[in-house]
């Protein structure tokens, strides 16, 4: 008779959740983009965010502190440097983005 495993992981409440890449989350976090805008589309739109100067003033205080070489880390110094900019920047910062 097999005993059944005590220690199985409990599983993932919302899969679909770890299946969005990192980018789209910290988009929808900020209000950027909607929830349900396509992965590609969302791609497209964080790329025109980490090119706003407004941003990537911001981004260059995160990375001085460490030297940002892999694709993780620049999304993470991206997502800290909307986390600093208030509500008027951001949308100001999505018009830009819509006018693009």
């Amino acid at each position: 008779m097999k005993h059944r495993r005590e220690n199985r992981r409990a599983p993932q409440t919302h899969p679909s959740a770890s299946a969005v890449p990192s980018y789209h989350r910290i988009l929808v976090k900020h209000g950027l983009i909607e929830k349900n805008l396509s992965i590609s589309d969302a791609y497209g739109v964080f790329l025109k965010v980490g090119a706003d100067p407004e941003v990537e003033k911001l981004r260059r205080k995160v990375e001085l502190g460490n030297k940002m070489k892999h694709v993780p880390a620049l999304h993470l110094a991206t997502a800290m440097a909307l986390q600093g900019m208030t509500k008027q920047e951001l949308e100001a910062l999505k018009l830009r983005i819509e006018k693009k």
